[in-house]
Order: structure tokens, then C-alpha cells, then sequence
């Protein structure tokens, strides 16, 4: 049933199209609908599928001139990044309940992404795999120019070419192996299965991984993320920070690492070496900021170091922790670029933390600053929210591979405090200057801003005080025949 949460997105991405254009109110809640018929089948699959193997769920010959097959399948690493997508998709829509301009199109295209992301999550063909990668890139680039604020074409070209770009280096790196595997499967499990050369693999690990990384936010391609976000509207931003991202980690876990063990071991120290720069500079550039969307932003490159760092271990607890802060940080995310943009921006149209005191947020918008102060604390890692454990599983994996870049990572996490502080002081708690009748009167926050802040705030909560829901998943995948080249990588 898990391969429906692709069919009913592309499905509603296309009935959507239908729907007049005058009645926004109908596309909203058919979008809203679409969402929760995908999580209900993401839940339903998590609860089916057993963790610890590769489970087929369709696998028919599409192009088998090429040995290109329809192959879906699902592990628990997939069923963990199916789940967030669902989660994302549906707080999403209702962070979106505002758009009332060609309502219809913007859901569509939301839609066309979030089955591109399903798609890449359950394809075990790496043609098809790519195909729906490719897929969830496109639809980004009209949400933001379409719908976005802040430099919105420039955002968005830039975000498109970041990421076909990288889309060509693993295009590459497939065609390679494909060709040097005899060309006649790009079935993954085959593929691991096949004895390439350790130079061949220290090539095309490279081209893979990299373009891959390239939308995970890898320092130094990190650059299109920050202006994404910021240029993007709301719904879109919480996708690309929330799962969009995501693809590139997964890829980098799912095709470069087990493809090519070779390779991972011979560039993993430059890789945990740039990913440990990506957690500091993100966090320092963040604390820089005087736009808060753009402190949440390179908070999200910080925080993408640290899954970047994990896969980088080559430790079973670091690999763990590398799931679990995806998972993690695609729902903190999520829900900090809807407080900031949502919440905020869309009232007060304004995002300069200095311009913003006068506003005394804490005291016109309580449930939005009680809401960024819960998801600060989750961003921090502070325990009890699923940060916590997924940053520490990251950390007791790196000090055991690379304990000078630990302590690197460890000083990022300190500096991702003071950010996290000091926009929460200056956005919401900066004293008061202006009396009562100077204070603009906002709007209040609607009742689907409030379903979508408690949705995302249970996940990070439940996740944190309940880790084992989801390590259940990860820990077993992770171990299986699948990953065995990965483990053979490093000391285990």
C-alpha cells in the first residue's frame, strides 16, 4: 500500500489542475485531503513492511531493452523517510491555507514534488530513482517564482541550477557503473552486487556522492540553500528544508555508499572534514544575520553537516544518528520556516530581527512565539525533542572515527545556541519601547497555522521522548545485506 502515497500525489497534483481557479477554498481542501491520504498510507506501510529487509513492493519491466525496471521497495530507512514526507506534506498545506492567487496551480505543483520525493524514497531502480529526482527539482523552481518574495527568480534559478548540476555529476556516475556492470541492470541491489574495481569506485563515489550532497547542502555548494529559503514561499520552503533536502543525504547514503565502499573509504575524511566546516560556518553565518528567515536558513546547512558527518562515520551509531537528525531536522525545520514565514512575515511583512522589536511579538502573537521558543529548544537539541538523540548518536559515531572534528562539531552546536537566542530575544522578548496604542494589532493565528504547529511539534516531541519508534526502523535497515559493503567500509 506504501507505493499509493506516489499514485495519490501525482493523482491529486493533476485533479487539481481541474479545480476553477476561482475557488481557492476547494483547492485547499483538496490538497489538505491529498496530504492526509498520503500520511495515512506512509503510517500504514511503517507498520506493514518489516524493517530489517528490502521488501518488494512492485518490480515489472519498464524499458528491459535497457534493463530499466518499475522497481519500488521499502526498508526502514525509507519507511522513516516516507513518514517525515507525509508529515511534511500535510503541516505544509495547512501553513498554506493562506494562498488564495491561482491556488489550484500552487498545490499542483506541491503535489507533483511531494510525489517526486515518495518516488525517490521507494525506487530501487536507479534509473527510475532518478527520474523521480529530477521530478521533485522542477515544480521547486515555479513555487518560488511564482509565489515567492524576497529575489524570488534569482533564488530560484540559482536553486535550479545548484541542483541540476548536481544532478548531471550523479547522472554520470550512474551511466558509468551501469556501462562498467555490463549494461544490462540499473537495478540497485544488482548493481551493489557487482564487483567494480576500487578506482572505478573512487571516481564514481565521487561524482555520485557530490551530486548528491550538492542539495544536502554540503559545504561549499551550500550557497543556493539560504536564498531558496528565503526567496521561497512558505509551503515550499518548509519542503525544501523539510524533505527536499533530504533526497540529496539519502541519495548519498543509498547509492553513492552502497554502490561504491571503495570510494566512501577513500574520501571519507574529506568528507566529515567538510561537513564539520559546513556545521560551523552555518551556525556563525546564522548568528551574523539580521533576517530571520536567512538565520534559519544557514541554521539548516549547520544542521545538514551533522547528517553529512554521520554517513561519514562509517559507525553503525553515527550511520543511526545521520536517519535520525533527517527525520529530525526536516520536522524542526519545517516548523521554524512556518513561524518565521507564516506566522510572521505574512502579518507583519517584515523579517529584520531589529525591526521587529517594536512589534513586542511575544505579546501580540503568544502562540507564535511560544511555538518558535518550543522549536528553538528542538533545534538546540536540548533533550527531550528528537534532536537531542540525533546530534548525540552523530557525535559518539564521530568521536570514534574523528575526535579533533567532533570537538569542531561540538563548538557548532554551541554557536546554534547563541543564534537560536538571539533571534528569539530580538524577534520576540527585546523590551518594550512603544506603548499599547503604538503597537500595530496583528491578525490572530488561524486555526490551521495551530493544527500544523502541533503536528510538527508531536512528531519532534514523540520522537525525542520515544527514540526507539523510529531506531526501530533505522537500526535494523542498516544492518541488513544491503548496507554489508558500507559496514565492510569501516570499523565497526
Amino acid at each position: 500500500m506504501i507505493a499509493w502515497t506516489i499514485y495519490i500525489s501525482l493523482a491529486g497534483a493533476a485533479g487539481l489542475l481541474f479545480v476553477p481557479a476561482a475557488k481557492p477554498c476547494l483547492a485547499r481542501r483538496t490538497a489538505l485531503l491529498v496530504a492526509l491520504a498520503g500520511l495515512v498510507f506512509a503510517i500504514v506501510g511503517v507498520t506493514m513492511i518489516p524493517a530489517g529487509q528490502l521488501t518488494d513492493i512492485v518490480n515489472a519491466p519498464w524499458v528491459p531493452q535497457l534493463g530499466i525496471r518499475f522497481h519500488l521497495a521499502a526498508d526502514g530507512i525509507s519507511l522513516v523517510l516516507v513518514l517525515l514526507t507525509g508529515i511534511a506534506a500535510v503541516a505544509g498545506v495547512l501553513f498554506s491555507w493562506n494562498i488564495e492567487e491561482r491556488a489550484n496551480e500552487f498545490f499542483a505543483l506541491y503535489f507533483a514534488l511531494i510525489g517526486g520525493v515518495y518516488g525517490v524514497f521507494l525506487s530501487f531502480d536507479l534509473f527510475l530513482l532518478f527520474v523521480f529526482y529530477e521530478l521533485a527539482i522542477i515544480p521547486k523552481y515555479f513555487l518560488i517564482v511564482i509565489w515567492g518574495s524576497t529575489r524570488r527568480e534569482y533564488g530560484a534559478m540559482k536553486l535550479a541550477l545548484y541542483s541540476f548540476g548536481g544532478s548531471a555529476l550523479v547522472l554520470i556516475g550512474l551511466i558509468a557503473a551501469y556501462v562498467v556492470a555490463g549494461a544490462k541492470t540499473f537495478d540497485l541491489v544488482e548493481l551493489a552486487r557487482h564487483p567494480f574495481s576500487p578506482g572505478f569506485q573512487t571516481g564514481a563515489f565521487l561524482l555520485v556522492f557530490v551530486g548528491f550532497a550538492v542539495l544536502a547542502g554540503l559545504w561549499p555548494f551550500h550557497t543556493w540553500a539560504p536564498t531558496g529559503h528565503v526567496a521561497a514561499p512558505t509551503g515550499a520552503s518548509m519542503l525544501l528544508a523539510g524533505v527536499v533536502m533530504k533526497l540529496g543525504a539519502y541519495g548519498a547514503l543509498r547509492v553513492a555508499m552502497t554502490l561504491f565502499p571503495a570510494g566512501l573509504r577513500a574520501w571519507r575524511t574529506e568528507i566529515a572534514f567538510l561537513a564539520v566546516i559546513g556545521i560551523v560556518y552555518g551556525a556563525l553565518a546564522a548568528l551574523a544575520q539580521r533576517d530571520f528567515k536567512f538565520v534559519i536558513g544557514y541554521s539548516s546547512v549547520s544542521h545538514m553537516g551533522f547528517v553529512l558527518l554521520g554517513l561519514a562515520t562509517l559507525r553503525q551509531i553515527g550511520l543511526s544518528g545521520a536517519v535520525l537528525q533527517m527525520f529530525s531536522h526536516g520536522v524542526i525545520a519545517g516548523l521554524l520556516f512556518a513561524v518565521v514565514g507564516r506566522m510572521i512575515y505574512d502579518r507583519v511583512h517584515l523579517r529584520d530581527l531589529e525591526r521587529l522589536r517594536p512589534f513586542q511579538l511575544n505579546k501580540a502573537l503568544p502562540f507564535a512565539a511560544a511555538t518558535f521558543l518550543l522549536a528553538g529548544a528542538a533545534s538546540m537539541g536540548l533533550p527531550g525533542f528528537s534532536g537531542f538523540i540525533a546530534e548525540l548518536q552523530v557525535l559518539l559515531g564521530a568521536w570514534q572515527s574523528f575526535p579533533t572534528l567532533t570537538i569542531l562539531a561540538g563548538a557548532g552546536i554551541v554557536v546554534g545556541a547563541a543564534y537560536t537566542l538571539r533571534a528569539l530575544d530580538k524577534a520576540f522578548y527585546a523590551p518594550d519601547t512603544a506603548g499599547p496604542a503604538e503597537r500595530p494589532a496583528l491578525p490572530p493565528i488561524s486555526l490551521p497555522e495551530r493544527l500544523g504547529a502541533l503536528t510538527l511539534l508531536t512528531a519532534t516531541l514523540a520522537v525525542g521522548l520515544f527514540p526507539n519508534i523510529l531506531l526501530n526502523l533505522i537500526q535494523p535497515a542498516l544492518a541488513s545485506p544491503l548496507m554489508r559493503p558500507v559496514w565492510e567500509g569501516g570499523a565497526m
